[in-house]
């Protein structure tokens, strides 16, 4: 059992806003891109991964967004729809604005790097007309991420979407998502990751991101408890801290304290982790699971996605990620 109450009898499942992208990951790994020759073609970014990885797992599953009106932004929009996606508030935007691409280079296991092309890019078109009331009323769960609060008028949109879903009791899940490139400055992001933060259900995020996220109004503290009683204060129920390697832990408002369970593996990739890790946590909950059995099924599904060469791809289903619990303690 967990403390949140989603909503019963809605059409969708799980509904996500934000950055629709395409990730080009090297072919040639172990190797700086200098020397990368080719690249395959996934889908790319945060919110999307998570709800790929939602659809997966066998979630009614819909996204908020815009697309460009180009061959980048048809492959997104028919990817989504293979994997059974809802995209009717997916609009194409015919302004211009390209599709963000995020090339990735594979050094080694442990270190790899994002080279980003975002300059005007369309998934920061969104607009609050995009989000209509009765698409946040009929989903259980909204999932807002972090780049979409870096520009206007996307940033408008998903505060749009945050009142409309405290309107609706929909459960808010906010997956920080830091991408210091997209942002002018520090102070500007903690501003308005704080404002996002105070009216979401469950938080998600590394340490150093709820560094970043409380530099202003909690400077230089580093005490997990404390953090999670600064949001609880708010409409937080629920607040997961993510260490690395160390593994993560979440605490309730109810003042417990759990250690998720780590899976460790050689990863082909770093990338990939968070999201597949934040899909199988979500759907935990989803199904009424208890925190540690969520962060569980989380972690497993992100030992998955970064022993393989894609993100999207390679989210696994409900049944791939139990058998690798099992075959993994056996």
């Amino acid at each position: 059992m967990n403390n949140l109450k989603f909503p019963e009898n809605r059409e969708l499942d799980f509904v996500a806003i934000g950055r629709l992208g395409v990730d080009l990951n090297a072919n040639e790994i172990h190797r700086p891109m200098e020397e990368t020759l080719t690249f395959t073609k996934y889908l790319g970014g945060s919110p999307a991964n998570i709800t790929v990885a939602m659809s997966r797992l066998g979630m009614k599953s819909g996204f908020i967004g815009r697309v460009a009106d180009d061959q980048f932004g048809r492959f997104i929009t028919n990817y989504l729809v293979e994997n059974d996606i809802d995209t009717s508030s997916i609009v194409v935007d015919n302004s211009g604005a390209k599709t963000g691409l995020a090339f990735t280079e594979i050094k080694s296991p442990t270190d790899c790097s994002i080279l980003m092309y975002r300059s005007d890019a369309v998934d920061l078109r969104v607009e609050v007309g995009d989000v209509k009331e009765e698409y946040i009323k009929n989903a259980k769960v909204l999932l807002i991420s972090g780049t979409a609060l870096a520009a206007s008028p996307s940033r408008e949109a998903v505060f749009a979407a945050l009142e409309l879903a405290r309107k609706h009791n929909t459960v808010v899940f906010f997956d920080i998502d830091y991408r210091p490139y997209t942002w002018k400055s520090v102070e500007e992001t903690a501003i308005y990751y704080s404002l996002a933060a105070e009216k979401c259900d469950v938080i998600i995020g590394t340490r150093e991101e709820f560094d970043m996220l409380e530099m202003i109004s909690n400077p230089g503290n580093k005490d997990d408890a404390v953090t999670a009683k600064k949001w609880f204060d708010y409409n937080a129920k629920l607040v997961v801290i993510k260490h690395g390697k160390d593994g993560s832990f979440a605490y309730t408002k109810e003042g417990d304290k759990v250690e998720g369970a780590v899976f460790p593996v050689t990863p082909v990739k770093t990338f990939g982790a968070g999201d597949s890790y934040a899909g199988g946590f979500i759907y935990g909950l989803l199904q009424g699971y208890s925190p540690a059995k969520s962060m569980e099924i989380g972690a497993a599904s992100a030992a998955i996605v970064v022993s393989s060469h894609s993100c999207s791809d390679a989210m696994p289903s409900i049944e791939q990620i139990e058998q690798f619990i099992v075959d993994y303690e056996g």
